[in-house]
């Protein structure tokens, strides 16, 4: 070997050995963060969280997920963060796939997100496995999957699907003779119509008609003749100007129920076409399938549900409980027009984001706060108020409710709303909200 070359050997050496030690030294005093490390996710006073949704696919978006979540994160951090901690919100589109929900649960994963809050995927499994693995809750997601309901590190804030259906049989069954629910061909559509006829069971009614649909069909002309004939069979005429009843109990009317998420306004608009005899039939639906923007998208006053039945977790739009997240999204979401006040799924991001931010306050200045010891606490906290939108939520052992395959669940309440003038009201003339969740527990599990 060369002078030259052995001097350079001897240099890389040196180099490599100081490196190493001047590493070393920093994992002991801490002098900054190294790549990969605990301080990538914005340090001790930084709490990093997770909200994903899908934005971009060809099937049910939901932007106002992390719109809301963006806007939330400026308004608590122009106020002195939480507690002093500073929040660092991640976004992250879902895509409604799989593959997208599991690449979202790894970012999460990876950049030490504390919590992933008030998201949207109906692919539980998916991005459950991963979160689990590392520790990390799920709070308040929309409720659209069943692992949402079974995972023990799932803190949901609303009941549901299961929730909406079985208190869309409740609202039916005090009007309907006949009831038709169309819904779609899949594993979760099949156990819709055992959620819905305990909700007409409650009410003396006979089971529903159950009409399937492809779920990814374009044309449900032949399911809304269908439904058509169902909620006729045997009805009476539906009722004069004067509101007077021809059956002696008071349910005068064929009803239609259709549960189709992003397909129901398609549905809806083949039923107003097929129903050429003007008979009428009441319509319902639940939140997610029917929107205050679908129905001003349709036509407000003149949309196909006007009239309609609408099942919901929360209380109306309008109600002055939503005050402060309007304020918000005016002062905060600075002209995102996604961030939409009537939306269901921001509505759920809100409360997500106020059940995560009154469990922090409940740590001590000193306390480590991780993914982990988070979902100590949600396990064992005394129940945490959200300013009237739900029931005070638990999700301590005890308040666990019994609904066969749903054993997360803590909150069955339900609201009863009518479109009327191109707006969701509350119902007139019934109750303003039930809880759902006996009425569940009797319902039969799907096979």
């Amino acid at each position: 070997m060369t002078t030259r070359r052995c001097a350079a050997a001897l240099s890389r050496t040196f180099l490599a050995r100081t490196t190493a030690m001047a590493m070393g030294a920093c994992l002991v005093v801490g002098c900054g963060a190294l790549p990969g490390g605990s301080g990538g996710s914005g340090g001790a006073d930084t709490l990093t969280v997770m909200t994903f949704a899908p934005v971009e696919s060809k099937a049910t978006n939901m932007p106002g997920m992390p719109g809301m979540a963006k806007a939330y994160e400026r308004w608590v951090n122009s106020k002195g963060g939480i507690n002093g901690r500073k929040l660092r919100v991640l976004t992250c589109d879902e895509r409604n796939t799989a593959t997208g929900a599991a690449d979202c649960a790894r970012k999460a994963v990876a950049e030490k997100a504390v919590a992933v809050i008030g998201s949207y995927s109906q692919h539980g499994r998916a991005f459950l496995a991963p979160l689990e693995a590392e520790g990390i809750p799920f709070i308040g997601g929309y409720g659209v999957s069943a692992e949402e309901f079974q995972s023990p590190l799932s803190y949901p804030v609303n009941g549901g699907q299961p929730v909406l259906v079985a208190g869309a049989g409740h609202q039916l069954g005090r009007t309907c003779a006949k009831v038709a629910l169309v819904r779609p061909d899949t594993l979760a559509g099949d156990s819709l119509p055992l959620q819905l006829n305990a909700g007409l069971k409650a009410n003396q009614m006979g089971d529903a008609s159950d009409i399937r649909a492809a779920e990814d069909s374009a044309d449900l002309s032949v399911q809304a003749n269908e439904a058509l004939a169902a909620s006729s069979a045997g009805a009476p005429a539906a009722p004069s100007k004067g509101g007077a009843s021809s059956a002696k109990d008071g349910k005068d009317r064929g009803c239609v129920a259709a549960v189709l998420g992003a397909r129901t306004e398609t549905f809806f608009d083949a039923f107003r076409r097929a129903d050429s005899q003007n008979r009428k039939p009441q319509v319902s639906s639940v939140l997610g399938s029917v929107s205050q923007a679908l129905v001003d998208r349709t036509g407000g006053k003149e949309s196909p549900f006007e009239g309609a039945y609408v099942t919901s977790w929360y209380p109306v739009s309008a109600d002055p409980l939503w005050t402060q997240m309007r304020n918000v999204i005016s002062d905060h979401a600075f002209g995102d027009n996604a961030v939409d006040p009537d939306d269901s799924g921001a509505q759920t991001t809100w409360i997500a984001y106020t059940v995560f931010s009154e469990v922090v306050k409940r740590f001590k200045e000193d306390e480590d706060l991780t993914g982990r010891t988070l979902t100590r606490k949600l396990n064992q906290s005394d129940p945490v108020k959200t300013g009237g939108l739900t029931p005070d939520l638990s999700w301590r052992y005890q308040d666990m409710r019994a609904v066969s395959g749903f054993p997360r669940m803590v909150n069955g309440r339900v609201t009863f709303q009518v479109v009327q003038q191109g707006r969701l009201v509350a119902q007139p003339g019934g109750e303003q909200s039930m809880d759902m969740t006996k009425t569940l527990e009797q319902a039969p599990r799907s096979s």
